[in-house]
Order: C-alpha cells, then structure tokens, then sequence
C-alpha cells in the first residue's frame, strides 16, 4: 500500500568555515582611496577574511562540510545528494561538488554544483528539501563556499572594501539521530529577474568573453556592480520573499523569532528588520567581522546562532538573501 505521509525535510547539521588571515578596514587605506569611518557607516563592515594563494573554494567548503556532519553525527558514506552553491568553483568543470564528493568519501552520493551567487545557500536549501520530501533522497548536504578575493578588484575602492571569503555547510535529512535537534524546513520561497542581470555580474570568463590579452586588460575577470540599483532592488525583493514564505509557513510576522539575512550591507539589513518589526538583538549579525560572503554568508550565521544555543524549541527563523542573477529568496526554519 502507498504510504501517503509526506517526510519533513530537516536541517539537522550545520557547520561553517572562515580564513585565518583578517583584511582590516585600516589595511584597505593602505591599498585604496577609503577610510574607516566610510566603509563603516555606509557597510557596516570592520573587517574580512581572506583566503590563503593556496586555499581554494574546495578546501574552504570541505572544512565547513566536515564539522555539519560530525554536528549531524551521520558519517559521509550515508549521504545521497551533495549540493554545492558557489560563484567562485575551483574549476568552470569539473564540479566543485565532486572534488567535495571524493575528499568526504561520500561514495553513495550525487554531486552538483547550484549558481544563484548570494542567494546560492537558499536555493541549495530548496532543492533539498524538494529532494527529501519528494522521497528521492534520505540525505542532503548543502555547502556554500566562496573565494570571491579572487574575482575582486582591489584597486576599485567601490568593490574591494565589501567582500570576504568563506564557506558553510548543512545536512539536510528526513530523520534525525538520536539527540540532535534539528531545523524544521518549514519552506522556501525563491524568485528571480534577469532582466537585471548587468547590475551585478563578472562580464569575461565564460563563452560569451573567453579569456583574451584584452579582457585581462580591460580587467573584465573582476566582478563588476552597480551598486546603488543592487540596494534598491535587494530591500524590496527580501522583503516580499520574507513575507511570501511566512504566509506558505502558516505564521506571522510577529512570530519570527530570530532574522538572518544576507550580510551584505548593515543599511538594508536594519531596514529589513524595521520592515519585520524584529529589535536588532533578534537580528543575527556578522557582517563586521566577516563583510558579504555571498553564498555561504546566510549558512556562516545560521552556524554561529546554532552553536551559541541561542536559539531555543520553537522559536522561528527567518532567512532571506539577495544576488546577482538577479536572484532572491528567504526560508523559514522552527527549532524542534
């Protein structure tokens, strides 16, 4: 007979990663035309982590993979599907997933990487939780890791000052061992508008502009923003998929427990959590110690919130995240 009970998709792992080496607020003086006092009251941004020559998006997403697992207490042999969110792949091809898939030794799963820049992490977190409460899959692992020191111009006051290296992690399951508490994936809510692709892009690289003397020159294999058109778009699009996957969770506003969105800019994060109503305490910030990690920044917080034991049973959180592409979305998570 089929069995009509739908599984509930759960976080029931989180791990995270950043450099050691810190790029001070103090340090860009010394390479560009800024100051403190600007990066802070425009980006709220103190300082960021850099990545080794050495140390590549892989080895970054690794060491985030490994501590959600040893949180998850499953070893890697039991995972079905690696989903791994980054724009900055050790490679164009092979996938970053599968260096991932080997140095675990998850020789059961699938591997593929997810590109939705900023957003990456939600996206992951959609797919597996479609993945598990389709039946497919038992165990996902999400990663989001990024080396976006290697695509940043530190030359262009504008850009260099935001911008930081890190990664994350999160198995994903339908069960949960015996003591772990996990996340209920009460939904996740996605969007996207290409129209606006050229807000935020990183123009040479790909088939459209291979490599050549003059796309080097031109310095087009540095990412490139208009930034004020991203803040506009970025407060507005958060904040309707906030409100979309609160109303698909069956909440309210004012339930929200705890708010983590992307931490790209302290400006539009106090305007969201004005928006939602949430005191800044409830509001989990990292963006002065670690700047926009892109993917990997909504996981990194979610990581830190989790082994702080500050979120407690039942309290609900909201995710939401903003990128290029452009993309966006938020996900609402209760603590079982």
């Amino acid at each position: 007979m089929q069995n009509f009970n739908r599984p509930t998709a759960k976080i029931i792992g989180t791990g995270s990663y950043v450099p050691e080496r810190v790029l001070t607020n103090q340090d860009l003086e010394k390479m560009v035309d800024t100051n403190d006092e600007w990066i802070v009251s425009r980006t709220g941004m103190k300082e960021r982590r850099i990545a080794r020559s050495d140390e590549y998006t892989s080895d970054m997403g690794l060491a985030a993979a490994q501590k959600a697992l040893e949180a998850a207490q499953i070893p890697a042999d039991s995972l079905d599907l690696i989903l791994f969110a980054t724009l900055t792949p050790d490679y164009i091809f092979p996938s970053t997933a599968c260096l991932i898939q080997t140095q675990l030794g998850a020789t059961k799963a699938a591997a593929v990487d997810v590109q939705a820049a900023c957003t990456g992490y939600l996206y992951a977190l959609g797919m597996a939780k479609a993945f598990i409460e389709s039946g497919i899959y038992k165990n996902v692992l999400i990663i989001a890791a990024e080396k976006l020191s290697s695509i940043v111009n530190y030359k262009d006051r504008n850009t260099c000052v935001l911008f930081g290296d890190g990664a994350s992690a999160a198995v994903i399951s339908s069960e949960s061992p015996s003591g772990v508490k996990g996340l209920a994936v009460r939904d996740v809510s996605l969007g996207s508008d290409g129209q606006l692709a050229q807000l935020l892009i990183l123009p040479a690289g790909g088939s459209r502009k291979p490599a050549t003397h003059e796309t080097v020159d031109g310095n087009l294999h540095y990412l490139q923003m208009e930034g004020k058109e991203v803040f506009k778009h970025a407060v507005r699009r958060m904040e309707s998929a906030s409100k979309e996957s609160i109303d698909k969770a069956g909440l309210k506003e004012e339930e929200i427990s705890w708010l983590i969105p992307h931490q790209a800019n302290m400006r539009i994060i106090e305007a969201l959590a004005k928006r939602f109503q949430v005191p800044m305490e409830k509001v989990f910030v990292t963006i002065h110690k670690y700047g926009n990690t892109s993917a990997s920044s909504l996981g990194i917080a979610l990581d830190e919130l989790m082994r702080q034991k500050t979120a407690q049973k039942g309290d609900n959180i909201l995710l939401t995240a903003f990128g290029a592409g452009l993309t966006w979305g938020a996900s609402v998570l209760t603590h079982e």
